[in-house]
């Protein structure tokens, strides 16, 4: 039987790319592409796929938050973080959020076909690249004086607001995008400002950049 697989990259030659390699796999079919988290979440639910390859830093819904969302609603599928970032931030949310795997994009094709069958299997793997990372950044996160509280504390609506207002979108924008009202944005945007203790914009950016809710490369897209 073959493993029913999600795409989710904004890169499309990358999407191309993976494609092509798992179309020569007997084992492997590729049942949607999606080129951004809030997209993925919507096929993720119509398709039903065994795995996602999600790709990490995305405009508008990151991959992190696309992965918690996927996972609350769907029991037995699968996600392998397929990423350029090996900033251990990046690593420690997306495993948070369930993921079962974190590659760097500069794997070869044979370890990225062999680790998706390992992740399809129920098992964990984490790029040799990004492993010590991980288990400095997390010791760290245990010296380091936090003057605010991880994006973990917010809700999954305040994270997408979050995420939408660090890219530089008005409220406007933000509701039009969430099909909200105005004044809920403004509510949630007043509410995830009080929870993490900040009162500017430029503070506000500052915390998604360092939390990983967003990247440079998407911020400066805007």
């Amino acid at each position: 039987m073959s493993n029913r697989i999600l795409l989710v990259d904004d890169h499309k030659i990358m999407r191309e790319g993976i494609k092509s390699l798992l179309s020569e796999e007997p084992d492997m079919e590729v049942v949607g592409e999606a080129d951004n988290g809030r997209e993925a979440v919507t096929l993720a639910k119509r398709l039903r796929p065994d795995l996602v390859v999600m790709d990490v830093s995305m405009p508008e819904l990151n991959g992190i938050e696309a992965t918690r969302q996927i996972l609350a609603e769907m029991e037995g599928v699968k996600v392998l973080a397929l990423s350029m970032h090996r900033d251990p931030r990046f690593v420690a949310g997306v495993l948070e959020a369930g993921a079962k795997g974190y590659m760097v994009k500069d794997c070869t094709a044979g370890e990225l076909t062999s680790v998706i069958r390992l992740v399809a299997q129920g098992k964990t793997y984490l790029s040799p690249e990004v492993t010590d990372l991980v288990v400095k950044g997390f010791v760290g996160r245990l010296n380091e004086d936090v003057s605010h509280p991880p994006a973990s504390v917010l809700s999954p609506r305040e994270r997408e607001v979050l995420q939408l207002l660090a890219e530089g979108h008005k409220a406007k924008e933000v509701a039009e995008r969430l099909h909200l009202g105005v004044k809920t944005v403004e509510t949630h945007r007043r509410n995830l400002m009080e929870k993490l203790d900040i009162d500017n914009l430029v503070d506000l950016i500052r915390y998604a950049l360092r939390e990983g809710v967003t990247s440079l490369d998407d911020w400066l897209a805007y």
